[in-house]
């Protein structure tokens, strides 16, 4: 543990001594919390704890949070100070999130300066992606073919999901290489994964290829800005989650369009009314929960250690989902939720021991309940409406419609253990917070 001199501990007692550094670093931390998937609540939760180790009361500290922009603000009876950064990407990195909770923690107990928390952060914002790209590649392909088992695909169509997925990876990845539109890579990414599926499934001629169709792209769903969106929504952030939403929908839409664009010529396949639903509970089912969830794991980049542990969240939540589905007759909606639930209670009593924060164990871990087909399946019939009957238009607007109930109830069992417990979490934290304050300045000179 540091020892601070006299300097540095009135720079980390004074609120306004060296301010315009304070609140640059508490940018820098919200900006990476923000580009690499962090819903609000996190942001704000870990932007007050950084101040308050620099010394700076949380009545001080007015922040407000937009998708692409952060303002902070502190002031007092005779200060005031106001500043912006803009968000430059969104994307999601569970390891960073993880580091850097760990970081404004650490700051308190170990007692750093000023001047090595500005260093740890740089360092936390210039580490590159722990996986590499072909790693991450490969991953994408292993958790789209998990999906299409899921879906009650068999072994072939889950190798040829996989390389589909490949395909339309490597193809969204030259697109962020060359800095097309994000909107425009996702489209293309989907045109290319469902055109390699749509050939292949007239090469082996098999009923069973559909799933690949269907499954090839979902490495695209946007599952946790999905779940940041209405989570933000429920905890009152409105116009946050609100553009997150509408951000969500556009990722879905591109996906929509290029899918349709590679089935235009295709006047056989009907996936629309295809049931995603499985009719008994497999072992190869539960084996693709697994995949599927380090899969997306490695995607999210969470740290190696915690991969088997996501691997097993993802295993019973679907085990559990599937068992309420098949022999209980519940609803997906119903079944997602109690599963999501579950996960998210475990999570949070198993993140003390694995020194992490609860959402990079259960998000991940409930990554494979995403409905993601039910949910483009609604745009593919809103795209194609002119040619569809009154039964299919109907169909269409049920996927939907069960889509997001799905979607939301999946955002709400992520957030049980804080709704239930938020008071006596928050309270332990704030009297934590509060301890190390007090004994921070005892053992300086």
């Amino acid at each position: 543990m540091n020892v601070y001199t006299k300097k540095e501990l009135t720079l980390l007692e004074t609120p306004f001594d060296d301010i315009r550094r304070k609140m640059d670093l508490l940018l820098l931390l919200g900006q990476l919390l923000m580009e690499n998937g962090a819903n609000t609540n996190q942001i704000l939760r870990d932007m007050l704890r950084a101040a308050a180790y620099m010394g700076i009361n949380e009545n001080l500290v007015h922040v407000h949070i937009s998708y692409t922009t952060i303002m902070l603000n502190i002031s007092d009876d005779s200060h005031a100070y106001t500043v912006f950064r803009k968000t430059l990407h969104h994307g999601v990195n569970m390891t960073t999130l993880s580091v850097l909770s760990k970081l404004t923690w650490k700051a308190l107990e170990q007692s750093f300066t000023l001047d090595e928390f500005e260093k740890r952060l740089r360092t936390i914002a210039e580490t590159p992606p722990r996986y590499p790209h072909g790693l991450l590649n490969i991953a994408a392909g292993f958790a789209c073919g998990a999906f299409a088992l899921l879906f009650g695909g068999t072994i072939l169509s889950a190798w040829v999901t996989t390389l589909c997925a490949i395909i339309g990876f490597f193809v969204r990845t030259l697109c962020n290489r060359w800095e097309v539109n994000i909107y425009i890579s996702i489209m293309a990414a989907a045109f290319a994964a469902t055109t390699s599926a749509y050939l292949l499934h007239t090469l082996f001629a098999s009923d069973a290829m559909i799933y690949a169709m269907i499954s090839c792209t979902l490495f695209m769903i946007p599952g946790v800005p999905l779940i940041n969106a209405v989570d933000d929504m429920i905890n009152n952030h409105i116009m946050a989650g609100m553009t997150r939403a509408m951000n969500t929908f556009l990722i879905v839409g591109s996906m929509t369009v290029g899918i349709t664009m590679a089935l235009y010529f295709d006047r056989l396949s009907n996936f629309t009314s295809l049931s995603i639903l499985p009719g008994q509970l497999y072992p190869l089912q539960l084996a693709a929960s697994v995949v599927g969830a380090i899969g997306f794991s490695i995607i999210f980049n969470i740290p190696y250690r915690l991969l088997p542990l996501v691997g097993m969240g993802g295993l019973i939540a679907v085990a559990i989902r599937n068992t309420l589905l098949v022999y209980l007759g519940f609803s997906l909606p119903g079944a997602t939720f109690l599963a999501t639930a579950i996960i998210s209670i475990c999570a949070l009593k198993a993140s003390r021991y694995f020194r992490t924060a609860a959402p990079v164990l259960s998000i991940p871990s409930v990554i494979p309940l995403i409905p993601g087909v039910l949910l483009y399946r609604f745009l593919f019939g809103i795209v194609t409406i002119n040619t569809l009957d009154t039964e299919s238009l109907l169909h269409a607007l049920r996927s939907g419609v069960t889509g997001i109930t799905t979607i939301i109830c999946i955002a709400i069992g992520v957030s049980i253990p804080h709704i239930l417990a938020s008071r006596y979490l928050d309270r332990a934290k704030h009297q934590r917070l509060l301890h190390l304050l007090q004994d921070r300045g005892a053992g300086h000179p």
